[in-house]
């Protein structure tokens, strides 16, 4: 068995149940599943590779869903321990982003001012990390990052205050998907909200429609799924009298889209796969409105007729159609994406795509392929962990090395 008995999911499973109060064929009759079925669950005999399972289950023991995912995954070689080094030092900076921007009176800079050009140069840098699925050169930038920021909102006033607050804004945002990848979803929730305090101060509704799609990404999560929808639906209602213009902004159209993809998200994570479907094909005509090349890294999204593809793989494999999933967006090139982080998600779902449809060797594969490009952002993700997890449960002989490899790199065995 990959982990130790007293790490996988499935004794978190039975200790939230029996917290509960509930029997194992109580818990599967909530479930629409069978006593035996709880029973694989909690011996580690049958991995949770989707998030709409896991949040039934965690709805069904209240209980919080990171804590039955494990999170966060220290692990220890490569580059792992580097990454969660600087999360003290995020966490600090992030604490006073919330307070200067609340305007707590006594607050001093904690370093000298920093020249806006630098300052900018480091927003561009971690853009790129981000984009590249490199979560622990993410996580070296931002601590220095924030804090500079900090002092320039502190210090300036006017122009030049505005422009920090965007680059704030921007910084948050890195930090949320860092954070979120990292496992550490209440600091995410904090970093989301520190980009919310400098988009509200700048009043622009592009930067707050941005900073919703943010916040949906933190509860998603957290898996509060009814206020991914809410959010998002807030700021689609904000955007529709500018998207519905004679000549709307492409920025607009890229956020709506964006945030379609959000409410598909979560949609199937709640089991809703028609309504899922319907935001997918949503997002699709604000792609193909935008044109076939477009792929929005300004505003971070990476919005574009692949990303929608990428998106679609993911509710396939949550509404247990991952076929329709895989071929939802005919003629999309993932590779053309140029964000290896959204190209690394995609092939994560991808992989469990293949094992939802029987094809194990080519999961191991696909997997394995997106491990060698972006490592850390694979072995940190929950449903790359329990594929893993399930693969080896029922073994895939022609990928045998391949295999062992990811369990080593994920460190499911200590």
């Amino acid at each position: 068995m990959p982990e130790g008995t007293g790490e996988h999911i499935g004794t978190r499973v039975r200790i939230a149940r029996n917290a509960a109060g509930l029997t194992q064929v109580e818990m599967g009759g909530f479930l629409d599943r069978s006593e035996h079925w709880v029973q694989d669950v909690e011996a580690g005999r049958l991995a949770l590779d989707r998030y709409s399972l896991i949040t039934a289950i965690a709805d069904v023991c209240d209980v919080d869903v990171v804590w039955l995912l494990g999170q966060p995954y220290r692990l220890q070689r490569g580059a792992g321990s580097l990454a969660h080094a600087h999360i003290p030092a995020l966490r600090t900076g992030l604490r006073r982003a919330g307070l200067i921007l609340s305007g707590h009176p006594g607050l001093d800079p904690q370093g000298h001012p920093v020249q806006m050009e630098l300052m900018r140069a480091a927003s561009v840098k971690a853009n790129a990390a981000r984009q590249a699925a490199n979560l622990p050169k993410v996580a070296t930038l931002l601590p220095g990052m924030v804090e500079d920021l900090n002092t320039a909102i502190i210090v300036h006033e006017g122009r030049a205050r505005d422009e920090a607050l965007c680059l704030m804004v921007d910084a948050a945002r890195t930090a949320r998907m860092c954070l979120n990848q990292l496992g550490y979803p209440d600091l995410a929730w904090v970093a989301a909200e520190v980009a919310a305090g400098a988009a509200t101060q700048l009043d622009d509704p592009i930067v707050k429609a941005r900073v919703a799609w943010d916040r949906c990404g933190a509860l998603l999560h957290q898996a509060t799924l009814p206020e991914v929808i809410a959010v998002a639906d807030a700021a689609l209602r904000d955007l529709e009298p500018l998207a519905t213009t004679s000549r709307p902004q492409q920025s607009v159209l890229s956020l709506r889209g964006a945030l379609m993809l959000r409410c598909a998200v979560a949609s199937a994570r709640s089991y809703q796969a028609e309504d899922a479907w319907s935001r997918i094909r949503g997002a699709l005509e604000d792609a193909d409105r935008l044109g076939p090349d477009w792929h929005d890294l300004e505003q971070q999204t990476v919005f574009g007729r692949a990303t929608v593809a990428v998106h679609a793989a993911e509710v396939g494999v949550e509404v247990e159609e991952p076929d329709a999933g895989l071929t939802m967006v005919p003629e999309a090139d993932i590779r053309t994406l140029p964000s290896k982080e959204r190209r690394t998600h995609y092939e994560i779902d991808k992989a469990r795509a293949y094992n939802r449809m029987g094809k194990l060797p080519l999961s191991v594969a696909t997997l394995r392929k997106a491990a060698q490009g972006a490592p850390y952002y694979v072995y940190a993700d929950p449903m790359a962990r329990a594929l893993v997890s399930d693969l080896v449960r029922v073994g895939v002989p022609s990928q045998a090395s391949a295999l062992s490899s990811l369990v080593r790199n994920m460190e499911l065995v200590r």
